[in-house]
């Protein structure tokens, strides 16, 4: 839920109110929240069991359509990111390395953010996930590159740079994803959700990393620009954490 941190007035549709928002999730019961600093003490202040915190460390201008602001792109640690996340009594911080086509600076800069970040995670035992995230310029701006070799290819250099967690797109090829999962080894893999995709399709797709043998997944506007959030939440955890199939997750989104 820390889309408004990049910007881009399109992705913040269903997070007006993230009061409301986060008190919905919190409900529901995921295994975590993934915030930016200033609203993670909407989860943190909420009283009784809640999901963990991830904290979101970078700030990036890559998404949206080319214009006003995007003339020059880039990728900011905040100052501080991992006592903010102690303080914060965060489980986990997450950091972007974006590679984007005719932008070396941009993935100069990730790899800057992601070695700093870890040399600070590391005398606090702050498990660190990065998101490899590989881009093309579509109608809409950058989105995501599904080409299974450049995926590959990040992910194992996020694992290279110390990842205790990777945050990764699903490849074009689904069947492919046993290639990502291999070569991230031992490190525990997460499927990004992307934009929004019907309900069917976000469920068989999930079903079929968990089965391929991803450790979960990380979704964000297929769960809050839903109609139910929470219902679509629980039938997602079913699905990760309870073995459903997509049709009874399905199933239980129709209950």
């Amino acid at each position: 839920m820390d889309h408004g941190f990049f910007g881009e007035a399109s992705f913040l549709t269903g997070i007006e109110n993230m009061e409301r928002v986060v008190a919905t999730l919190v409900e529901a019961g995921p295994d975590a929240i993934q915030l930016s600093p200033g609203h993670a003490q909407l989860l943190q202040r909420t009283r009784g069991p809640k999901p963990s915190l991830v904290l979101r460390t970078d700030v990036a201008n890559v998404y949206g359509r080319e214009g006003v602001g995007r003339e020059y792109l880039f990728s900011e640690l905040i100052e501080n990111a991992v006592e903010k996340a102690v303080v914060l009594d965060a489980a986990c911080v997450v950091v972007n390395l974006l590679l984007l086509p005719g932008q070396p600076e941009l993935h100069h800069a990730c790899i800057r953010n992601v070695s700093a970040l870890g040399v600070a995670c590391a005398p606090v035992g702050m498990p660190l996930m990065v998101e490899p995230l590989a881009m093309k310029p579509g109608e809409s701006g950058y989105g995501v590159d599904g080409d299974t070799d450049t995926i590959v290819t990040l992910v194992r250099q996020a694992v290279e740079l110390g990842a205790d967690v990777i945050k990764a797109d699903p490849t074009e090829d689904i069947d492919d994803y046993t290639r990502v999962l291999e070569i991230a080894g031992a490190v525990p893999l997460l499927v990004r959700g992307g934009g929004r995709a019907t309900d069917e399709e976000i469920l068989q797709r999930t079903s079929t990393v968990i089965r391929l043998g991803a450790s979960g997944i990380v979704y964000g506007r297929n769960v809050i620009q839903h109609e139910r959030p929470a219902v679509m939440t629980r039938a997602l955890m079913a699905v990760v954490h309870d073995g459903a199939s997509a049709d009874e997750a399905l199933e239980l989104l129709s209950a």
